[in-house]
């Protein structure tokens, strides 16, 4: 276990390193990670509205049963 977490903590470092030197990856970087928070946002967006229907659905529901 201690030289899977070595390793990945080198890897990690490494990739950094490589990253931080090239400009082409670290411009790929970038744009995959607002690419990630654009569908991110997207997602809890649409879960909200889903949450937000539901609700007002059974609010409606029970006025109704009332």
């Amino acid at each position: 276990m201690e030289k899977f977490i070595i390793g990945v903590a080198v890897g990690m470092a490494a990739g950094a390193l490589v990253v931080a030197n090239n400009c082409k990856l670290r411009n790929l970087v970038k744009k995959n990670q607002e690419d990630l928070m654009e569908k991110a946002e997207n997602y809890i967006d649409s879960k909200l509205e889903q949450f937000e229907k539901n609700s007002q659905g059974k609010k409606s529901a029970s006025k109704t049963s009332e």
